[in-house]
């Protein structure tokens, strides 16, 4: 397959690029519902900094620790999906298809952190997650035989 023109990466980054935007805010919601929890408790218990450097002792010092848990999970199987964007883009295999399967990677990634971050039933959050898995999957599958077939 011949490299995509500049002319046409900008193109398919036009539309394959905005699921990634949407992650992107997805990810700075969590990271302020985080904040803000943290804060909070920080403020109520009146916990010095100095009693939580490292991540193990915030995870003992706080009692919710639900933002945060998603917050790393954000950093996690979504770099597969930021990585499959990019190919997509390079490769002028921003199909429908292509874009189909990213929007619904990161609807179910935002149902995965609203139940994480608020109520937290693991069932619920495990279908969302399992879901999302096959998605992503699916969109690497759909862009490995695009690439390989070419």
């Amino acid at each position: 397959m011949a490299a995509a023109s500049p002319a046409g990466v900008a193109f398919a980054a036009g539309g394959i690029f905005l699921p990634a935007l949407a992650m992107v805010a997805l990810t700075f919601a969590v990271t302020v519902r985080m904040f803000t929890e943290r804060m909070r408790q920080i403020r109520a218990e009146r916990i010095p900094f100095r009693e939580i450097p490292s991540g193990s002792q915030m995870a003992t010092r706080f009692a919710d620790t639900r933002a945060a848990d998603n917050y790393r999970n954000l950093f996690e199987a979504p770099v597969l999906f930021y990585l499959a964007l990019v190919v997509a883009a390079l490769a002028g295999l921003a199909t429908p298809l292509v874009l189909g399967l990213a929007w619904a990677y990161v609807a179910l990634r935002v149902v995965h952190s609203v139940i994480h971050c608020t109520y937290n039933r693991v069932r619920h959050r495990f279908y969302a997650f399992a879901a999302s898995t096959l998605v992503l999957c699916a969109l690497w599958i759909a862009l490995a035989i695009r690439l390989v077939g070419a």
